[in-house]
């Protein structure tokens, strides 16, 4: 038996959050204070005070996740995780719970990863949307079909359970393609609210930025392994895992695969920790067995 920890992505936020682990524990107090010297501005401030609008900006929204999720996790005493595993963003949240990186070092990189994707989003107008009830190979054959014909960028980018599947890319490809998705068969093809075409190859100008800043940062070896998007494999070399990280940002979420592979590997239990309940659905729904719990 084993007992597996996972960590949201961006998309979980919610206003307020954090402010009741603010007021009552010392040490999440002194962590978020030390997080608002490190982003050089109170990002405490707006996820207690913001409105839904201000934590959707991507260079909050991603910090603000990290920091429910990682001060969570240090509030819940003696977790130790058998192995770990976070959604896109939630991935950093993975790395300190494993002890791969410090804390202030994981804040760093995710806020150089927020601004640089942030960047990314600005040069060119890019979206996403998630396919509803159609097989993932017939995804990934429209996409590739639509690329070919139009040279339009529409790539899947998270695989989150059986089903679900998100694209990515430019607007006129993803308009294309919840087209054809309904065509083929798709309960629904739904554009999401987001800031631009994370986890596809419009990420690419931020992947220069982050990789630099990762190179420079320490990766300790993990504790327990970590199950990475880009693969959905468990990863313990700290030089793999650096690699992996960069990849991520134009590679896609294999969420169903990873869990697939924990669960096989004997995971038994999974606790998401942060903000939200996105990722015990997901669980649950590519496998029916699995006993998923919230520390949210």
């Amino acid at each position: 038996m084993k007992h597996a920890y996972v960590f949201p992505g961006q998309g979980s936020q919610f206003a307020g959050m954090g402010k009741e682990l603010y007021e009552t524990s010392s040490t999440a107090k002194a962590l978020f204070e030390s997080a608002n010297d490190i982003a050089g501005f109170r990002i405490s401030d707006i996820m207690f005070h913001g409105t839904d609008e201000d934590l959707k900006q991507t260079k909050v929204t991603q910090p603000a996740v990290f920091l429910h999720s990682v001060l969570r996790f240090k509030t819940l005493g003696a977790a130790n995780p058998a192995m770990v595993a976070g959604h896109s963003l939630g991935e950093f949240s993975a790395l300190v719970a494993n002890k791969t990186l410090l804390f202030a070092d994981a804040l760093k990189l995710v806020i150089v990863r927020a601004q640089a994707m942030q960047k990314a989003c600005e040069l060119r107008p890019s979206a996403m949307a998630a396919v509803l009830a159609l097989d993932d190979a017939k995804v990934e054959e429209i996409c590739a079909a639509i690329q070919q014909e139009t040279g339009e960028i529409v790539v899947p980018a998270n695989y989150n359970c059986p089903g679900q599947l998100v694209i990515s890319g430019s607007v006129k490809g993803i308009e294309i393609a919840c087209q054809r998705m309904k065509e083929a068969g798709a309960k629904r093809a739904l554009p999401l609210p987001v800031g631009g075409a994370f986890h596809s190859p419009l990420m690419e100008p931020a992947k220069a930025e982050l990789a630099a800043a990762i190179e420079a940062t320490v990766f300790s070896i993990p504790s327990c392994p970590v199950y990475q998007n880009v693969t959905g494999l468990p990863v313990t070399d700290p030089g793999v895992i650096k690699k992996n990280l960069v990849d991520q940002l134009t590679g896609a979420v294999r969420w169903t695969q990873s869990v697939q592979k924990m669960i096989a590997d004997g995971a038994t239990r999974f606790t998401e920790v942060g903000p939200g309940k996105v990722l015990q659905g997901l669980i649950v729904k590519i496998d029916k067995t699995a006993v998923v719990e919230g520390e949210n």
